[in-house]
């Protein structure tokens, strides 16, 4: 029967011979990844060259390339080889090379023309690996700028074409149908308090009540494959039945295991990563049962750290685990989610290139020559804070020089083929002398936890973890040790050693005192400082703080966090090692900073100047200054002033009517100083700053003469007519001198009890004669009878009437019947003559 992917190679050849890309849509189990590459091997326009295609995940490329090469007849490594991590089965004959991306990117770096290859196809591009994009972006403008006749092939089964064939500047997108075994779906949904593992192990049970068909089992990560190994392997499945574990770091050996067909008599239950959703044909295979959750890598800007959390798993991958059961057959899904929950799946996965840590991509672009990946196209643009996280991250380890373009050492950690944070570490081991404990590290650090606690919990110390792995003197008995993981890590740590030419394998066991040093290279942002009587909590480099209740660590001076949880506000320490202050100041020295810091105090409100040595955010030694430069205490203290407020200021009645006056002369002549909030604080540098002079303290603010301070900034014309344009008094008639209101400065008050201005015609005036002030007229107890800007009108007509009124109220106090002729008093009555 022929294979569903072949109707549309016919299409795909005529579209690849007259067009240099091409998307290609094809659904699960329709073997795109091998029948394309070998149907195209032969096509004239290969002119010789290499098909290389990119599988997102090793154990895929190693698959893929033994079914093509099985398909010829031959081994691997005659015309269908493959290159992955530390193992290349390629030779001189290899016409079809599977890769995965990380030495994709290699190969586009070291040779950007990418000479031998004619075409690059790139499969399973749906996962939106962080890798796989830079790939295409890289292969994008290789096409571009130096190989026009180079073809780009994109394949997916759940892929937006649309999106990829845009990028492509138009490219044609074939869709193939395929042939879709029918696969039953049955919801199985937990008790609300029920774990996941335990939830399983009956789904298993009932799936191997089916009469055949092996079992592939999705779980989030190894953590979970093991402890739902060990719950099945007490459950009495019968003899017959394998539980095989599948996840990205077994061995090749172990992972083979879990694609081959079972036994004769034998059933197998796979218990499965997301690493089995795509690509693979897992023989045999006809049940599945999807635990509903996936783990991805998720970055923060905020504290510099990327970590693998758990969430439900998207439509598209449900579906592509759904499919896994119908590639050979009919087939049976079961969910472990109520039906109704199904509609509520998300889409499809956020591309990493939006949620990772994008260290590696800047290195990989610095190594590349791009100094803009605004330059580059992208499906999903590299988010540009985290970009600017991770160069920062690399200036730090000397990967980048101040330019921004690769160093170096740069060039030596891109070389090296694994974060770099942990290259900078094992290249700084060798120098120390430790390249046994760098190569244990860093194989360490990119494997999950070998110690499991004996209660929620494991000892974060990684000095534990480093003596597993060369067999140091920590030895660990207590709790749990995944001892064949800890053999693989040892065997990992040997080749990075060799990698680093640091001569044999040292034979006896060897201390790892230096775990704590060593870490600081890798993590110069995570050097942590105990808070001053607090056992277990630390101020790290970066600013963040962390927290531990393990014996081993929580009275320890200065620590090295590895592994944080990034959850709260302090984060949790998973794995770290102590360091000696001594050790950070000797191989630090170039990033402790030293200087006087002068700051704002506010729970003891004074001005605090110190000089201070720092690593990062934490302190490593501090002395009070007794003679700071006064004109930075001035400008911390003025920098309270304006974050406490202006109204904080000792403003008394003479400097608040002083502004009040002058705030009524800018209305009238925009030349006049400005006395709203807003302009006195963006000119708070010009009339406050010279009167704080010898000050440091909020209680000594009181000293300031504000009147003097708003003075200083008239010139001295505005001086001169101050008073004369804005009097602070007013004499009247009676001989008293009023003061003037200038609260509103549109309208100047001037309060004043009627008695004492019989005899006046006209209403004062301010401003040089040009603002007539608001009259309060006020009865002998000084209350209002009157407001008026028009004091002859109120003689002529609305006086008789107040008079009579008050005459009635006050019949002892004068009241004449022609105020314009009477004289004024501040008295009951005037003076006899």
């Amino acid at each position: 029967m022929p294979l569903p992917i072949e109707p549309v190679l016919p299409q795909l050849r005529t579209t690849l011979g007259g067009s240099t890309a091409a998307v290609l849509q094809a659904p699960p189990g329709a073997g795109k990844t091998t029948r394309v590459p070998l149907t195209l091997l032969d096509e004239p326009w290969l002119a010789g060259r290499k098909i290389i295609m990119l599988e997102p995940r090793r154990i895929a490329a190693r698959a893929a390339a033994r079914r093509m090469a099985a398909t010829l007849g031959e081994p691997v490594g005659e015309t269908v080889g493959y290159r992955i991590r530390r193992e290349t089965r390629s030779g001189a004959r290899t016409r079809i090379e599977v890769v995965t991306e990380g030495i994709l990117t290699r190969m586009l770096i070291s040779d950007p023309a990418l000479e031998e290859a004619g075409l690059l196809i790139f499969d399973e591009f749906h996962e939106r690996n962080l890798v796989a994009d830079l790939g295409l972006a890289l292969a994008l403008e290789s096409q571009t700028l130096l190989r026009p006749d180079l073809r780009l092939l994109v394949m997916s089964a759940t892929l937006d074409g649309a999106a990829v064939a845009s990028l492509l500047d138009g490219a044609p997108v074939i869709t193939s149908e395929g042939r879709h075994f029918p696969v039953e779906t049955r919801y199985r949904s937990p008790r609300p308090d029920q774990r996941l593992e335990p939830a399983l192990v009956p789904l298993v049970r009932e799936a191997l009540g089916e009469p055949d068909g092996d079992v592939l089992v999705f779980l989030p990560g190894a953590g979970e494959i093991h402890r739902t190994r060990d719950l099945l392997a007490d459950a009495g499945l019968g003899p017959e039945v394998d539980l095989i574990p599948l996840y990205g770091q077994l061995t090749g050996e172990a992972q083979d295991r879990a694609l081959e067909p079972a036994a004769r008599g034998r059933r197998k239950v796979v218990l499965a990563t997301s690493i089995a959703e795509t690509s693979l044909t897992i023989e045999g295979v006809s049940i599945v049962i999807d635990g509903g959750w996936s783990r991805v890598p998720r970055y923060s800007p905020t504290t510099g750290m990327s970590r693998l959390v758990t969430v439900r798993v998207t439509r598209a991958s449900a579906d592509q685990r759904r499919g896994r059961a119908g590639r050979l057959g009919p087939g049976i899904c079961y969910r472990l989610w109520a039906a109704a929950e199904d509609a509520a799946l998300i889409p499809r996965s956020t591309p990493e290139i939006l949620e990772a840590d994008l260290t590696p991509l800047a290195l990989d672009l610095a190594a590349a020559g791009v100094s803009d990946p605004a330059s580059l196209r992208w499906l999903d643009p590299p988010p540009a804070a985290a970009l600017a996280e991770a160069r920062n991250l690399l200036s730090g380890l000397g990967a980048l020089d101040p330019d921004g373009r690769i160093t170096a050492q740069g060039k030596t950690l891109a070389g090296l083929g694994m974060h770099p944070r942990l290259g900078h570490l094992l290249l700084e081991s060798k120098k120390l002398g430790e390249g046994a404990v760098g190569a244990a590290l860093t194989a360490l650090l990119e494997e999950r936890d070998p110690v499991r606690g004996d209660g929620p919990e494991a000892d974060p110390d990684l000095r534990v973890r480093v003596d597993l792995v060369l067999g140091g003197d920590r030895q660990r008995s207590e709790g749990y040790i995944d001892h064949d993981l800890v053999r693989r890590i040892r065997q990992e740590a040997r080749v990075r050693y060799d990698q680093l030419g640091a001569g044999p394998w040292p034979r006896q066991g060897v201390s790892s005192e230096a775990t704590g040093l060593l870490l600081s290279f890798a993590y110069p942002d995570r050097i942590g400082q105990r808070r001053q009587g607090q056992a277990g909590r630390f101020l790290l480099s970066g600013g963040q703080g962390a927290v531990t209740t393990a014996p081993s660590l929580a009275l320890a001076d200065w620590i090295v966090a590895a592994d944080l949880d990034g959850d709260r506000r302090e984060s949790r320490i998973w794995r770290a090692a102590p360091v000696k202050l001594g050790e950070l100041e000797r191989h630090h020295a170039a990033v402790i900073t030293s200087g006087e810091e002068i700051e704002w105090d506010e729970a003891a409100g004074t001005v605090v100047a110190r000089r201070v040595r720092r690593l990062g955010a934490v302190t490593l030694e501090e002395k009070a200054l007794h003679s700071p430069d006064p004109e930075r205490v001035s400008a911390v203290l003025l920098d309270a002033i304006l974050r406490e407020g202006l109204e904080r200021l000792p403003w008394g009645e003479g400097a608040a009517r002083l502004r009040q006056r002058m705030a009524f002369l800018h209305g009238l002549d925009a030349s006049w100083p400005d006395m709203s909030d807003d302009a006195l604080r963006r000119s708070v540098g010009v009339w406050l700053t010279p009167k704080l002079t010898g000050i440091r303290r909020r209680d000594q603010l009181a000293r300031i003469d504000l009147s003097a301070a708003l003075l200083d900034l008239l010139n001295w014309e505005q001086r001169a007519a101050l008073d004369k344009l804005a009097p602070t008094h007013m004499a009247v008639p009676s001989g008293s001198r009023i003061p003037v209101d200038y609260t509103d400065p549109a309208a100047p008050v001037l309060a004043v009890r009627l008695q004492e201005v019989f005899g006046l015609s006209e209403t004062p005036r301010v401003g040089g004669g040009k603002v007539p002030v608001v009259m309060h007229l006020l009865s002998p107890a000084r209350r209002p009878v009157q407001v008026t800007r028009d004091l002859a009108g109120f003689w002529r007509s609305t006086y008789f009437d107040v008079r009579k009124d008050l005459k009635g109220r006050y019949p002892k106090h004068y009241w004449p019947d022609d105020p314009l002729i009477a004289e004024a008093t501040h008295r009951v009555r005037p003076r006899p003559k």
